[in-house]
């Protein structure tokens, strides 16, 4: 199948039109105004050491209603161990991402100009991450990109067990308060399905995510005392 390169105009196909694999387009930069349009239009960029960038629009798509989420028991025990912030370490958070080991994967996808990218998008105020700290050190830990109502999870990681899954908890909690809609979880894993996440259609997705995007909300991401 025909995959479109991309120039330097910033405009991407329809991502109804992506190959059976996902892949919208490849090429391109990892500019501000990209990755902002790309994630407007349900597309992010995931490609492997050595590839050209490869832009990415799923189906079907995991997404997490905020009402789903699944805090069992245990997690919420286990809760009380951690103190939480948000955007405290930023770069550190996607750094250790980018170190953390993925089942099925053979390296990491958060190469150094995706952390450059990324890190340029929450100086911006458009990314985002949540810490989970034991003890004064950061242990876990997720970030992504804000767009309108909708946080676009990138990834997560933990030092300890549960650490990733008790910021996620947190992150969840404030997203419901600040009136956002929903999570994209982008694709599929276990873990996250774990924890309430579930398949829905590309076109379902976009349908979702067209009523949201552009309904920006205006809030401080300080952690509730």
């Amino acid at each position: 199948m025909y995959i479109p390169k991309l120039t330097y105009q910033l405009v991407f196909p329809d991502p109804r039109d992506a190959s059976e694999e996902g892949i919208v387009a490849y090429g391109g930069d990892l500019s501000p105004s990209r990755l902002i349009r790309a994630y407007q239009n349900g597309i992010f960029p995931w490609y492997a050491k050595g590839d050209p960038i490869l832009w990415w629009s799923p189906d079907p798509r995991l997404i997490l209603e905020l009402s789903d989420f699944k805090l069992r028991r245990s997690l919420k025990k286990r809760m009380k161990h951690f103190t939480y912030k948000f955007d405290s370490a930023f770069l550190e958070v996607i750094t250790e991402c980018s170190k953390a080991p993925r089942e099925g994967q053979d390296g990491t996808w958060i190469q150094p100009e995706i952390i450059e990218a990324y890190n340029v998008l929450h100086g911006m105020g458009k990314a985002h991450s949540v810490e989970a700290y034991l003890d004064g050190e950061l242990v876990g830990g997720a970030y992504g990109v804000v767009v309108g109502r909708v946080f676009c999870g990138e990834s997560m990681f933990a030092k300890v067990n549960d650490a990733s899954k008790a910021a996620f908890a947190v992150l969840v909690e404030h997203l419901k308060k600040w009136g956002y809609s929903f999570i994209d979880c982008q694709v599929p894993t276990e873990h996250l399905i774990s924890l309430g996440a579930k398949e829905v259609s590309r076109d379902y997705f976009l349908m979702r995510l067209k009523d949201v995007v552009y309904d920006e909300i205006q809030h401080s991401w300080i952690m509730d005392s």
